[in-house]
């Protein structure tokens, strides 16, 4: 019986922990920091040193000290920063057996700019793209390409930036605007010192996973995320959200009528809910993507850059149709497991995890089966939505929002369905910690069946603000 560590604050590493739970080789599971949500499942607890959880995902030393403690069999890091700092590095030189990739193999997730090139060199298929560092020439090129009328653009931070540097746009307004606020406001600090631009695909999109140890890699199984704060048609809350970030006043009419001329604001967020498995991916379409994106990275990330992937390889895929045929077109690539379509996936794993993450490690993974259940998962999180309090009016989750906030129907939802909390805490009953709160998730033999325990399920969770949006797991554009 052995002793893992999950290294993750959120719902993707309780959902982590709970895989790690179903092993019957696992005898306890400590998630470091997590939350109180991390004391859902049996098994699992938050990891305390000297008495006090660990501060937080970017506290290395703290978690080796803690692993190397409690004599930890196996650590698995959820979230691209630690990684990115070189806790797999640090872990494996105080001889502890780490899942994720060292730290010069995180460059594929922490410059896209680097990636964008690197992909373009080995022909995997990419939007047209960009990478500037210059301001000046970043607006002027936004101006050509609208003027050419070739489309729209997406323009990303080239850094890190926990999921939320990426403005998908719809006119050469908010493409300057987007610039401006990663280059010239530095939103995301030094992560915008350079940005890639690129054009706009349209077709299906696909967070797909795979998982390599260095040699082999096999699928890891895939989900659709839903990245819009709002659905398309929540115009009183887009309205909310554009009067507390633009700090002016509209009405419900003015608001109708910026939303007739597509400008009333949808933003982007690290994700408002995920369904797994993806409704449009076919057997025939995962293995394009395998052929198409996902080997020749990790052969040449060997063979041309000398650097070794071993972890979980999560591209995001747009399926764009050319010629009649669906073709894998690489938006961008993380290093780690996907958030929130993990919390949408992970429930489905019939492979036991422990086994998994030391096939990995041993660099035997050509051994083992992936395997995951034909059952469907949808996953709904509730954020922090507009709220007035003693600070103001906030627009919520991913903007300014209030948490503190008194929580209810917790257990009576765990009743009905899966839940991984993102941002929780119990000092005197749940309270939330953050801008996405709790992830529900329901499970059944279809999407449909799924998508009603979910909602029933998250309908009895009640705090001031609290917003979901009620479209995940439906065929919507997003």
């Amino acid at each position: 019986m052995v002793k893992v560590l999950v290294v993750d604050a959120g719902g993707r590493g309780n959902a982590i922990a709970h895989a790690f739970a179903r092993s019957e080789k696992v005898k306890k599971v400590y998630v470091a920091p997590g939350n109180a949500g991390s004391e859902f499942f049996e098994k699992c607890s938050q990891a305390k040193l000297d008495g006090k959880f660990i501060s937080s995902i970017r506290a290395l030393d703290e978690i080796v000290k803690f692993a190397k403690l409690e004599d930890v069999d196996l650590v698995f890091i959820g979230p691209e920063e630690p990684l990115s700092l070189g806790i797999v590095d640090a872990l494996e030189e105080n001889g502890i057996p780490a899942l994720g990739p060292r730290k010069e193999a995180t460059i594929l997730e922490a410059s896209k700019c680097w990636t964008k090139d690197f992909l373009a060199k080995i022909g995997v298929p990419i939007p047209e793209y960009r990478n500037f560092d210059d301001v000046s020439e970043a607006r002027e090129y936004v101006k050509e390409y609208y003027a050419s009328q070739k489309g729209n653009l997406v323009v990303k931070a080239d850094g890190l930036a926990a999921g939320k540097g990426v403005y998908v746009c719809d006119s050469a307004e908010e493409a300057l605007q987007a610039v401006d606020e990663i280059m010239v406001k530095k939103k995301f600090g030094s992560a915008g010192d350079r940005i890639v631009i690129e054009e706009r695909l349209y077709g299906i999109e696909v967070a797909f996973t795979a998982i390599s140890d260095g040699k082999t890699v096999k699928p890891f199984g895939h989900a659709k995320d839903y990245k819009r704060a709002f659905d398309s048609d929540d115009i009183e809350g887009m309205r909310e959200f554009y009067i507390g970030t633009a700090k002016k006043f509209i009405s419900k009419s003015d608001a109708e009528k910026l939303y007739r001329e597509g400008k009333l604001f949808n933003p982007n967020t690290g994700g408002m809910g995920a369904v797994s498995p993806h409704p449009a991916l076919t057997p025939e379409l995962e293995g394009k993507i395998m052929e198409m994106v996902v080997k020749p990275v990790v052969e040449n990330f060997r063979k041309l850059e000398g650097k070794t992937f071993k972890g979980i390889l999560y591209p995001v895929i747009m399926l764009v149709e050319e010629n009649r045929e669906l073709i894998p077109k690489v938006l961008e690539i993380n290093v780690r497991e996907c958030d929130p379509g993990a919390q949408a996936k992970l429930p489905r794993l019939k492979t036991d995890m422990y086994e998994l993450s030391m096939a990995v490690i041993e660099e035997r993974l050509d051994e083992v089966d992936v395997e995951f259940s034909s059952d469907c998962c949808v996953a709904v999180c509730a954020v922090s939505g507009a709220l007035k309090g003693r600070e103001g009016f906030k627009p919520g989750y991913p903007a300014e929002h209030y948490t503190s906030q008194p929580m209810d129907g917790v257990e009576e939802a765990m009743k009905e369905a899966i839940l991984y909390a993102n941002g929780i805490a119990k000092p005197d009953g749940y309270q939330t910690t953050g801008g996405r709160v709790i992830t529900v998730v329901g499970r059944g033999k279809s999407v449909d069946e799924a998508r009603a325990k979910a909602y029933s399920a998250v309908e009895k969770i009640k705090f001031p603000g609290i917003r979901y949006r009620k479209t995940i797991g439906l065929d919507v554009p997003d």
